[in-house]
């Protein structure tokens, strides 16, 4: 009885579930108007929601209630009721390897592919194992905080206090269970940021020098300021967004983080912003380009479902309208880092090509940060200088 409930409240989830909203904005209001759902019961609603949305675009003709027995069989790593009760035969092969599951789900639904849960795995960057970045789908991603300089004893603790098992990545990263809730176990304490792996190893490329002037012109919530004051805190920093009301958050998130000194404009930067910004010139520039988010899905699966291809184009024509915006405040000879969180070639090499042969810059390096290899989020990244002659 207790599985067919977690089915039926999957179904009326479903049945109201707006397909162009975040899941992570949908549900909470969902469980508002629904309060006689206790802890546990959400719990279970969040895991078959997601779930499901994990199977991407594989087996679009086959019912609901049966993919959702397929995304159980393949997202899970131990048996749960629901699965024991709708499909014990495959509840009794939950331990069975990634290839075991696919070839069991494979005899069941001949048509089922693995390539049709990411039918895009053609337009990939460089590099990426297509095949691993699809089964990457199948698995939460863990949660990833940077813990600032100093504060490494402390965290670990409080980590170890509360019996949260964690993993310390280096360079003061560590992982932890996805769902572990940090603002209980640290409730005033600000001695790290939550970052995802492949974010913080985009500090690598920064390598900022003292008394440089930096512009993050994407900022967002900052987490790319804050590795690069932490980096070096003695720079000069201009912080925009084209979203006012985000700014508001990065000046919280900055006085936390004990950043007191920077500049902050609200800028369309596919507009011409020369009247705001003639009188800069930096030593170096964070482009974290606007992008499909690709490389996060595993994170927002029901992104995949909401995914057209033309979008990829979309997202091409801005990167290159904001990058070329961008580069005129860049000193000859410093460098422009340009970031995604797409794992799409034409959001990546493609655009990098084009600040290359377009714009004149000189590429250093680019790396696709391969998250998928350690349960974290996949990104690009690219050093690039402007001409000395510029």
């Amino acid at each position: 009885m207790k599985a067919i409930n977690q089915l039926k409240t999957f179904q009326r989830i479903l049945g109201e579930y707006p397909a162009d909203t975040p899941l992570s904005k949908f549900l909470p209001g969902f469980y508002r108007q629904n309060k006689q759902m206790g802890s546990t019961d959400r719990r279970v609603a969040n895991r078959l929601v997601y779930n499901y949305f994990r199977l991407g675009r594989a087996l679009p003709d086959v019912p609901e209630d049966e993919r959702l027995l397929v995304a159980e069989f393949l997202c899970n790593t131990q048996t749960n009721s629901y699965l024991q009760n709708f499909k014990p035969e495959w509840a009794a092969c939950i331990g069975f390897s990634d290839d075991d599951k696919l070839a069991l789900v494979k005899t069941s639904y001949p048509d089922f592919k693995l390539e049709d849960v990411f039918p895009w795995s053609s337009q990939l960057s460089e590099g990426i194992d297509k095949e691993a970045f699809l089964k990457s789908f199948f698995c939460q991603p863990d949660l990833f905080i940077r813990v600032r300089n100093g504060y490494d004893h402390l965290v670990k603790a409080e980590l170890t206090k509360a019996q949260v098992v964690f993993k310390d990545e280096g360079n003061g990263c560590y992982s932890l269970p996805n769902g572990t809730r940090l603002e209980t176990i640290f409730a005033k304490q600000h001695w790290f940021e939550v970052q995802d792996y492949s974010s913080q190893q985009t500090g690598n490329y920064f390598k900022p020098q003292r008394w440089d002037s930096w512009w993050d012109a994407c900022a967002a919530s900052g987490g790319k300021s804050l590795l690069l004051h932490e980096d070096e805190p003695n720079i000069k920093l201009v912080v925009s967004d084209i979203r006012e009301s985000i700014l508001a958050n990065l000046d919280e998130r900055f006085q936390l983080a004990g950043l007191t000194k920077y500049q902050k404009k609200a800028l369309d930067l596919t507009q011409n912003i020369d009247s705001v910004m003639h009188d800069y010139a930096f030593d170096g520039i964070i482009l974290d380009a606007p992008c499909s988010g690709s490389g996060t899905w595993g994170r927002t699966p029901e992104m995949i479902a909401q995914f057209d291809n033309h979008k990829i184009e979309f997202f091409q024509k801005l990167q290159k309208s904001i990058a070329q915006n961008v580069v005129k405040y860049l000193k000859p000879g410093k460098p422009l880092i340009y970031i995604t969180c797409s794992a799409f070639k034409g959001e990546n090499e493609d655009v990098v090509d084009y600040l290359v042969n377009e714009l004149g810059l000189k590429l250093e390096e680019k790396a696709v940060l391969k998250g998928y290899e350690r349960k974290a989020d996949t990104m690009f990244v690219a050093r690039l200088t402007a001409s000395p002659g510029a």
